[in-house]
């Protein structure tokens, strides 16, 4: 229904002012796709008059005008045109300005396609760039987080379960695990963007079309993988979308967690991570407040991103199997929206992270007095006493309840009150020495000890941080070639219908 119509049903039908439909769809439709998907629009275009011309389908002189006109198109003015209800959407009024250039001819670009496969085919070209934006700045985030791991090898930290002290490690055991879900999150992002990047030109409607068209070749025209071989499911399968949202909404979704840690870490009663000046806020009222409000920002933005991804999944619920161009104008914006965020937000926590002050002593302190070794207590009365990992797990678990009685710390336990509740348990004195309790309730010895494959031994780390460092060099690489590929093809397009607009 056109805006005129509109009016009209407004007036003769309905009793109260309301929205119209342009209003409410149709014009947030148009302004969203001037700003997204005019290039991808252009580039659908070249690559079809290349095709189409290669193909026969139309002439040479046809060809030239075509391209002349193409060439000659004010984007800027395309942009700044207001959308007024003469053109449904962005197609009919870049079409019209076509028409106007070239004639006729122009019609002749149409043959063989629809709005359907050129519209989830813009789509997929806008998804696939952003997806390689979100890639960069992940794997920006990625390397910020081993350097950090990298410089606290050696930071002996409490790790927690169930938000209690649990037993020691290091920072770096810790950054580098957030890395390895960061890095699952790039492997979700990057088979996001291989579904993303196939092409759908020349499904047409959903049948494809008489006419002999190459879908092979607007394949590599525009820079994509493969074609999505069903002209039906060119057009109706969503799951490109619901794939990439997805990946979002579990990215966004895991650093969330990381940054309840980091927050919690900058309370004044925790007080082992100090954020930057740039990224503080001081209370308009109470002198002595440093808010870590870049840090608040990001849990709520990164709840915002997940909130997106999951609209857009809301959104192709129960959506029927068939053209979805229409609703995807709606679902669209929430998905970029979503992608758009994730990436800012990589790159704003990357220099959180490169500027964080440590208070490695006060976290060192804080294991040797706590609790937090008593599991290698437990293991090394097993090597010394040779008792069942349960008796010895009996006797320090009684040795720790009566050092909280008495409010010892543990670097305040003593081998005669260890030795006083193994007679009551095992009706003997242990074989354990006074060096061998030291040693056993050291959380460095604690750290060296775990050596084996995945644990915070300061070598181990390093050498997992290395390895890390090795495949998202390799993600890196697939990324920047991934970047010139679509850049060189961007290069021919413009070149061949630039050649073509000056030939006489």
């Amino acid at each position: 229904m056109n805006d005129a119509r509109e009016q009209v049903f407004l007036q003769e039908g309905s009793s109260f002012p309301g929205k119209t439909y342009a209003e409410v769809v149709l014009q947030p439709a148009f302004q969203e796709a001037k700003r997204h998907l005019l290039a991808p629009l252009i580039a659908v275009n070249k690559a079809q008059l290349i095709m189409l011309r290669e193909q026969q389908l139309i002439s040479e002189a046809d060809a030239q005008a075509i391209a002349r006109a193409l060439h000659r198109l004010d984007l800027e003015e395309v942009r700044r045109t207001p959308y007024s209800g003469q053109f449904e959407d962005l197609f009919f009024l870049v079409e019209r300005r076509l028409l106007a250039a070239a004639g006729e001819a122009a019609g002749n670009l149409h043959l063989g396609r629809s709005r359907n496969d050129m519209g989830v085919t813009m789509y997929r070209l806008v998804l696939r760039d952003k997806l390689l934006h979100s890639l960069e700045s992940a794997l920006f985030l990625a390397a910020q987080l081993l350097s950090f791991a990298e410089a606290h090898t050696e930071t002996v930290m409490l790790g927690y379960t169930h938000m209690q002290q649990a037993q020691p490690t290091t920072l770096a055991h810790y950054a580098t695990a957030v890395s390895d879900v960061l890095e699952r999150d790039i492997k979700r992002l990057m088979h996001a963007y291989r579904t993303v990047n196939k092409s759908s030109m020349g499904a047409a409607a959903l049948t494809t079309s008489g006419f002999p068209l190459s879908r092979e070749r607007m394949k590599e025209l525009l820079a994509f993988d493969d074609i999505v071989e069903n002209a039906y499911d060119a057009v109706a399968g969503a799951d490109y979308l619901g794939e990439t949202a997805a990946a979002v909404h579990v990215a966004a979704t895991n650093l969330g967690r990381a940054i309840q840690d980091l927050l919690l870490w900058c309370t004044q009663e925790f007080a082992v991570l100090r954020v930057a000046d740039p990224y503080v806020q001081a209370s308009s009222i109470m002198p002595q407040k440093r808010n870590p409000v870049s840090l608040e920002h990001l849990r709520s933005l990164l709840s915002s991103a997940a909130g997106n991804a999951a609209t857009v999944l809301t959104m192709m619920h129960n959506t029927p199997f068939g053209d979805i161009v229409d609703t995807e104008d709606d679902m669209q914006p929430y998905v970029w929206r979503s992608l758009s965020l994730l990436e800012q937000l990589y790159r704003l926590l990357a220099c959180v992270i490169a500027t964080l002050e440590v208070d490695r002593q006060r976290l060192l302190e804080r294991a040797r007095q706590s609790f937090a070794t008593l599991t290698e207590l437990a293991d090394t009365l097993v090597r010394t006493d040779n008792l069942p990992f349960r008796k010895a797990h009996q006797i320090v678990s009684r040795v720790g309840r009566e050092a909280m009685r008495l409010q010892l710390s543990a670097d305040q336990l003593s081998l005669d009150l260890l030795n006083q509740v193994a007679q009551e348990v095992i009706g003997r004195r242990l074989q354990l020495s006074a060096e061998q309790l030291r040693q056993a309730l050291d959380p460095l010895h604690f750290v060296t000890v775990r050596a084996l494959p995945g644990g915070p031994n300061p070598e181990v780390v390093k050498r997992m941080i290395a390895e890390r460092r090795k495949r998202l060099g390799a993600i890196a690489e697939w990324v920047g070639t991934t970047r010139q590929t679509i850049a060189q093809a961007q290069r021919s397009l413009d070149q061949v219908v630039e050649g073509w607009s000056e030939a006489r």
